[in-house]
């Protein structure tokens, strides 16, 4: 009985508070120079092992990176032994390959042009030795695999003197001075060929003389394109998801969802389709839909309207009515002219057990028990100090970024991205409460941050809803902070198994090059990775399998969100 007490409070229990400090980056920027639009990370995904991640940017490219580990202490056994506390152990992700997934298309009969910009990036099971993932565009899914392959080289070599001395044959002994050639039609000549022993050596003799081999001793990284999924989709795909069987996925568009086997790439079945008979009656459209993480049979997708749906496919072969439904009702008297827009769903993600749905719109962050379909279980409030500003939000059509959340792989904590580069980590507890930690996507991320005990917010109805004109591109918080909205960060991932996050900053007027890209342009791609504010001793064992730091930070501030200023 005390033991079971003791677990069950450990769960309630809030989760440790963490301090956050760099650990990479790939793409520093020059002095003046300028971003290109091309180079805009659009998309990033660590894969199910957490060693490889992904990136997509506007110019339809993907880059690979690969992980290494390095640590902070290359002391002996003894001196790791004297040690109070862990080493850290830091992960490190070098660049691997890149390739062209897609390139600008155009569509005749429409009239349209197609962006090669990569909307979304999802990685496959890995099969001997070689990775798979899958990438779209607007309309194209590409499946790829990359693979090490033997490049063969001609290698220039001079004969040997000592086999070829004077003015000898070049063809020496392995061919005959006598054969009989075959024809094109398999014929042989009665008469044979010799070879004349008077041919001599170029002047200079045998070390003028290179004859050209070919090696195959260096390896190298392939990509290939296995299957293209085209001319499925009428409107653009803001969504793909792999399904735990690993044989199919799911697409989806603004108004349509497609199951596809990954085998099979010309033919997909619709099994959701909320396009209405006429389309003046059509009131929301998909904004984005996830696969259960362990159940093959259900998924979930969300509407501009805040839904989601949980769909089961075992009921019927389409899937126009849903399992469970996720609404939080409206608070009387709080609606206004951008309720709903501030409502849309940009993105949604299920927890590693499926227990959990964690959903973003433009102002909070939810997160859904798939048991109790009443209401969030918790709401984080990400930026609530644009509320006043939704107006010039609107008017610079801010209002409509689409950002991406994430969880942690033990869903005790939540993340996603905001303006000035900024971005948000909550801690999840059934208690109540959440610590909310205010962290910028640069080499120092604690320079804005802020660490406060919020209590999560069930209703949006007592908010303030003023407006005040102000600048397009900039403005000041409640607490005096600028902010950017040119600045935002819309693409975050966090690692399956540790407390690490990779985002993807873009900014106007931002730019970064990585050396190890041969050329490529990387817009300020992030690596941040969290240590446990905890001092303890431990064996060796332990050292290598924990990462620890001084005592991290407690509680700060009060109740409301604070915004640190800039030093």
């Amino acid at each position: 009985m005390n033991g079971g007490g003791s677990e069950e409070a450990a769960v309630a229990a809030a989760p440790v508070p963490l301090e956050w400090k760099f650990a990479q980056v790939f793409g520093e920027r020059t002095a003046g120079e300028e971003v290109q639009e091309v180079d805009i990370i659009s998309s990033i995904e660590f894969d199910r092992t957490g060693d490889h991640l992904a990136t997509g940017d506007r110019g339809g490219r993907v880059v690979l990176f690969e992980r290494t580990y390095t640590r902070d202490h290359d002391g002996n056994r003894r001196d790791l032994e004297k040690m109070d506390f862990p080493i850290a152990r830091h992960p490190e992700f070098r660049y691997k390959t890149e390739f062209q997934s897609h390139e600008p298309e155009f569509d005749y009969l429409k009239s349209l042009e197609i962006e090669e910009k990569i909307n979304k990036i999802r990685w496959c099971q890995s099969a001997n030795g070689a990775l798979f993932l899958l990438s779209t565009n607007d309309k194209t899914i590409k499946f790829w695999k990359v693979h090490e392959k033997k490049v063969k080289k001609i290698c220039d070599m001079n004969v040997d003197p000592a086999k070829a001395a004077g003015n000898g044959p070049v063809v020496g002994p392995s061919i005959p001075t006598s054969y009989k050639p075959y024809t094109a039609n398999g014929g042989c000549l009665d008469k044979p060929l010799g070879l004349s022993n008077d041919f001599s050596f170029p002047p200079g003799g045998v070390p003028s003389l290179r004859l050209p081999v070919l090696t195959s001793n260096e390896m190298s990284l392939v990509p290939r394109c296995r299957r293209i999924y085209a001319h499925a989709h009428d409107y653009h795909i803001n969504s793909i998801s792999n399904n735990s069987d690993g044989e199919t996925f799911i697409s989806a568009d603004d108004l349509r969802i497609n199951l596809w086997n990954l085998e099979i790439s010309n033919q997909s079945f619709n099994i959701v389709d909320v396009k209405p008979a006429n389309m003046e009656d059509l009131t929301e459209v998909i904004t984005s839909a996830e696969f259960h993480p362990t159940h093959c049979h259900m998924l979930a997708y969300s509407s501009s309207r805040g839904s989601i749906r949980l769909v089961d496919m075992r009921q019927s072969a389409l899937c126009d009515s849903h399992s469970k439904l996720f609404e939080e009702q409206e608070v009387p008297g709080s609606r206004s002219f951008f309720t709903e827009i501030i409502a849309s769903i940009s993105d949604i993600k299920f927890a590693k057990d499926g227990r959990y749905i964690l959903s973003r719109d433009y102002m909070t962050l939810k997160l859904w028990d798939i048991n109790m379909d009443s209401g969030p279980v918790s709401t984080f409030q990400v930026h609530e100090y644009l509320r006043p500003k939704l107006c010039d939000l609107y008017e610079n059509d801010s209002i409509f970024d689409k950002f991406e959340c994430c969880l942690s792989g033990d869903g005790l904590r939540v993340a996603t991205g905001s303006y000035s580069n900024l971005f948000r980590v909550f801690g999840c507890s059934s208690e109540g409460s959440t610590d909310a930690t205010t962290l910028e996507a640069s080499k120092n991320p604690m320079r804005r941050h802020v660490q406060t005990p919020s209590r999560p917010s069930r209703s949006l109805g007592t908010l303030s809803r003023g407006f005040r004109r102000g600048a397009d591109s900039s403005g000041v918080d409640t607490n005096g902070n600028a902010f950017d909205f040119t600045t935002k960060l819309l693409h975050l991932a966090w690692h399956p198994t540790e407390n690490s996050l990779a985002c993807a900053a873009s900014c106007k007027g931002f730019a970064a090059f990585c050396p190890n890209t041969c050329g490529r342009n990387l817009h300020h791609l992030m690596l941040l990775l969290k240590y446990q504010g905890s001092r303890r001793k431990c064996n060796v064992k332990q050292m290598f399998l924990h990462a620890a730091v001084p005592q991290g930070f407690g509680p700060i501030g009060s109740l409301d969100p604070i915004w640190a200023k800039e030093c």
